[in-house]
């Protein structure tokens, strides 16, 4: 399982001109078929476009915040 902040993927202000790098650190902090679980302050399209990017790569994606608590966004596990 990985567990990914996205605020560590940019300073300050992420900026949808650097997606591509957002993108490029997602794939290489991840294996194939593994549960990815993503957390960390970050603006919504960076959300949606990092859960976008795993699907069909992740096993299962959640989203975790202090104030939800563990949401499943998608989860292709057999079992």
């Amino acid at each position: 399982m990985t567990t990914i902040n996205l605020s560590h993927l940019y300073t300050g202000q992420a900026k949808l001109k650097d997606l591509p790098q957002y993108l490029h650190k997602i794939k290489k902090m991840h294996t194939r078929g593994e549960d990815v679980i993503i957390s960390g302050q970050a603006p919504v399209w960076l959300y949606l476009k990092i859960a976008h990017e795993l699907h069909g790569i992740a096993r299962s994606l959640t989203y975790n915040s202090p104030v939800t608590g563990e949401v499943i966004i998608f989860d292709h596990n057999p079992f």
